[in-house]
């Protein structure tokens, strides 16, 4: 068969088998033992049991405690051996009010004094109830709306979630790399949630190439700018406490990892949408050209990424709002404040996730628009009514 008679669909196919098969066998190699996570020592584990406050009482300190009101609560045990009896818990605060309340479901941990009696304290809030049913509420509203598409969506979420649950996490425990987890990881979280939702058409084509590229980029200015700026990962209490507890982890290589990770959710976003105003583009005009269709729909592409940068950053804000409000308390000045590990690396993370994102739209374009040249009108129909709508 001559070059000519080969279609150009067929190398973007053998291009999507190949990241496949690299995907399989990179995940097969770093697959973690069946003991990953049993040399991480933090510390030992405390037991409790859950409980419902029935009752909150001041009481007179027994060792006086600077702008302290002293509290007792009776907590009904829920569970364990001690169901149904109630036991007195210490609810000491340092402020007039307290953050528990009578009706408040909470785990309830006990020790023993030297003497051999039994003394109680509450170790947390008991929140599988709400969190369930948010759950469940959240599943429905994807069904309702999205139908069997949604449907498909919550099955790449449950799927997504066991990647990293039951690779992503066991492989770094087993000091496996982390960059090279979080690439296989993503890679494999990236083809199932595509292939569900959108189908193997030239669509999820287009956009698990452009995905694939963009992520490569990511990873590769996660990894330069990390080590220039000299981000440690040593930042937040967490990071010290798995160091303490299982030297083999790199810290480092885990702030690399979750700027991965934290850009692959809007990557896929993107590619998929691009993909599909370009396919819907092309079933509108069936005459246009690849350059054209590149033309009109990197239009598109710009007007999404300012949209979607402005979104990245703002998740990255929210999720470090504790910090910056500490920032802007006039404590620190503007450069001292960059400066900090901690404030550093949500920089870093935002521009090389936005530098990833911005790389998507025209690679993902110029595939798509190669790919729509090669599809018959009853292909790009079918594309345009499945169309990837926000």
């Amino acid at each position: 068969m001559s070059r000519r008679e080969i279609n150009p669909r067929s190398w973007f196919v053998v291009a999507v088998a190949v990241v496949g098969v690299v995907t399989l066998v990179a995940v097969a190699l770093l697959w973690p033992s069946g003991d990953a996570g049993s040399e991480l020592e933090l510390g030992s584990r405390t037991e409790s049991e859950s409980g419902v406050i029935e009752r909150i009482e001041l009481k007179e300190c027994a060792v006086p405690i600077e702008d302290a009101t002293c509290r007792e609560a009776g907590v009904r045990i829920e569970s364990g051996p001690e169901e149904g009896s109630v036991v007195p818990v210490d609810v000491t605060s340092r402020s007039q009010d307290t953050v528990f309340g009578v009706g408040d479901t909470v785990k309830v941990a006990s020790t023993q004094t030297a003497a051999g009696e039994p003394t109680y304290s509450i170790i947390d809030f008991e929140r599988k109830s709400p969190l369930i049913l948010l759950t469940i509420a959240f599943a429905l509203l994807v069904i309702f709306f999205g139908r069997l598409r949604g449907a498909m969506s919550l099955v790449g979420l449950a799927a997504s979630l066991a990647v990293v649950l039951v690779f992503i996490i066991p492989a770094i425990l087993d000091h496996q790399p982390p960059l090279a987890v979080a690439l296989a990881g993503s890679m494999a979280v990236m083809l199932i949630t595509i292939f569900l939702a959108h189908g193997t058409g030239p669509k999820s084509i287009a956009a698990i190439l452009g995905t694939t590229v963009s992520l490569l980029l990511v990873g590769l200015l996660a990894v330069i700018f990390t080590q220039a700026a000299n981000l440690t990962g040593f930042s937040s209490e967490e990071a010290s406490l798995l160091s303490a507890g299982d030297a083999g982890i790199s810290i480092s290589g885990l702030v690399v990892a979750g700027i991965i990770i934290g850009a692959l959710g809007v990557l896929d976003d993107v590619t998929i949408s691009q993909a599909s105003t370009v396919l819907a583009l092309k079933a509108a005009n069936p005459k246009q050209g690849v350059r054209q269709l590149y033309r009109r729909a990197i239009d598109v592409g710009r007007d999404h990424v300012s949209a979607t940068v402005n979104t990245l950053v703002l998740a990255y804000v929210g999720s470090s709002l504790p910090v910056l409000l500490i920032l802007g308390s006039g404590q620190f000045g503007l450069g001292s404040a960059v400066n900090m590990e901690i404030v550093a690396k949500e920089i870093v993370a935002t521009l090389v996730g936005s530098i990833g994102l911005i790389a998507a739209v025209p690679i993902t374009t110029v595939i798509a628009a190669l790919l729509a040249r090669t599809m018959s009108r009853g292909e790009l129909a079918e594309a345009a009514a499945h169309g990837h709508h926000h």
